[in-house]
């Protein structure tokens, strides 16, 4: 069995075909995917997708960093701590109960930064109180599970992108650490999405060594010596997708150097498809493809890397 440890099925480009896209990953030989959160205005999705299928789908929470703006971070981050009841960040009110999710039900329940989004049936999902009752529910055990329900294993994926404009770096900075916070405070790992900002996240790292974070590098693109030196400042894996078959991509010679125990395979579908598919449409059904990539070049059998890498993920997202 290989692990998923990062796909969307919610995303609008894979969700018309997601029921679909779910059996052949299963087909395919994948049993466990994971999927990342983005914040307020997708996550009512990933919810609704991952409730139809407990054991198989599991979820993350947390915001993108590509979503943090100077207006909507306190608001997008109160609704990340009102799933676990933590209350506000803000300090703007009380727990779960009250914080409206954005809704699970599909509307955002306050000042939120895009205004209405009414569900979707060409998305396969509605209101539904039962959904936001399951997620609020989800705070009352572990802060990871209810038996029968969705399971949060991370908080993610939140990290610093620059690629796109450095017009928040301040409030993305600030989002991270108090993620970061949250994060140990739960005792869950983190899943860390990094473009063009890999000084900031390790000067952050380093000033958060005290929290003792754990977690993976969502698609890697460092090198060698940033995989160390981040490990300096916490247990960090190194998530491997689609990447390491472009014809010149240079991850192949990293990964070469990444012992086994600290990679994870992910394709973090719809997006950056392996070879032969690059540019098309990506799914977790393609992680194969990944695992005899990672298995070529690491020197071993593609059975070795789907136990190795299986049996990191479930360590590592206690799954």
């Amino acid at each position: 069995m290989l692990v998923d440890t990062h796909t969307h099925f919610y995303d609008e480009w894979l969700l018309p075909d997601a029921e679909a896209a779910i059996q052949r990953a299963l087909d395919a030989g994948v049993g466990k995917m994971i999927q990342a959160d983005i914040d307020s205005v997708e996550r009512p999705r990933m919810w609704e997708i991952g409730l139809r299928h407990p054991g198989v789908l599991f979820q993350m929470a947390g915001l993108y960093p590509g979503s943090v703006t100077a207006d909507n971070w306190r608001y997008e981050l109160d609704q990340v701590h009102g799933i676990f009841g933590r209350g506000t960040i803000s300090g703007g009110g009380p727990g779960p109960g009250s914080v409206p999710q954005n809704t699970v039900e599909g509307t955002v329940g306050g000042p939120g930064p895009r205004g209405k989004m009414a569900p979707s049936p060409d998305y396969g999902w509605t209101r539904s109180t039962d959904v936001l009752d399951q997620v609020h529910r989800i705070a009352a055990g572990d802060a990871r599970s209810v038996p029968g329900m969705t399971v949060i294993v991370a908080i993610g994926e939140i990290g610093l992108d620059y690629h796109e404009g450095k017009e928040y770096i301040k409030e993305q900075k600030e989002v991270l650490r108090l993620q970061f916070e949250l994060a140990a405070k739960l005792g869950l790992p983190v899943n860390i999405h990094l473009r063009d900002a890999w000084e900031d996240f390790l000067a952050i790292l380093k000033d958060c060594k005290h929290l003792n974070l754990r977690g993976n590098l969502h698609c890697f693109s460092g090198s060698y010596e940033v995989y160390q030196e981040a490990n300096r400042y916490g247990n960090w894996s190194v998530g491997i997708g689609g990447v390491i078959t472009f014809k010149n991509s240079k991850l192949a010679q990293t990964v070469a150097r990444i012992p086994m125990e600290h990679i994870l395979l992910e394709t973090d579908a719809p997006y950056l498809a392996p070879v032969p598919y690059r540019g098309k449409r990506n799914e977790s059904s393609y992680l194969p493809l990944i695992a005899e990539k990672v298995a070529e070049v690491k020197g071993i059998s593609v059975e070795e890397c789907a136990e190795v890498t299986t049996k990191n993920a479930e360590t590592l997202f206690d799954i």
